[in-house]
């Protein structure tokens, strides 16, 4: 088992955060939020079989409607725009879904 410093653990939990943030803003614009609106953006691992090891999960939280759960098959640093467009049109596919 390797030796992991705190300082070095700070250091990688901070790059982390400024990642989210960022990607949180990407996905803000992608589905055009508004300011009622509000999203969270994590990743987690992945244990399904053809799943990546770690995917990003956006929880979409629209005012008036019920709460979203979108799966974007990449970690945060591999979103990009073709993970966004897929975003935004998952999130249209579920709305429109919606009762």
């Amino acid at each position: 088992m390797a030796f992991v410093s705190l300082k070095a653990w700070r250091a990688r939990s901070a790059e982390q955060v400024q990642l989210a943030k960022r990607v949180k803003a990407a996905c803000t614009v992608a589905l055009s939020l508004g300011e009622g609106d509000a999203i969270t953006v994590n990743e987690i691992a992945c244990a399904d079989p053809g799943c990546p090891d770690i995917e990003t999960v956006v929880l979409v939280m629209r005012a008036g409607e019920a709460t979203r759960a979108i799966r974007i098959r990449a970690p945060m640093e591999a979103v990009g725009a073709a993970e966004l467009l897929q975003l935004a049109a998952d999130e249209r596919a579920l709305r429109e879904a919606a009762p």
